[in-house]
């Protein structure tokens, strides 16, 4: 099944994680063999949805890992 990266990223909200724990996350929320698509990219693993995010600024640095940019401009506006 494929997730949009809004689901991740809702997901994610309130809480910090390493690249290995959101991958944890992931697999637990959506699946193992879940598929992840954007809004300008499609069938994307879980560890690629997380770079591209990463790419775009959907994250934002804190003490142990990173968390959702909820600062405007961050996350998606739509």
């Amino acid at each position: 099944m494929e997730y949009h990266a809004h689901e991740v990223l809702g997901m994610m909200l309130g809480q910090t994680f390493t690249d290995a724990s959101l991958i944890s996350a992931m697999h637990n929320t959506f699946g193992n063999d879940a598929k992840y698509y954007s809004c300008s990219q499609n069938d994307m693993t879980a560890e690629q949805l997380i770079a591209f995010l990463k790419s775009k600024g959907k994250f934002v640095e804190v003490d142990g890992g990173y968390t959702v940019n909820t600062a405007p401009g961050g996350s998606c506006g739509h």
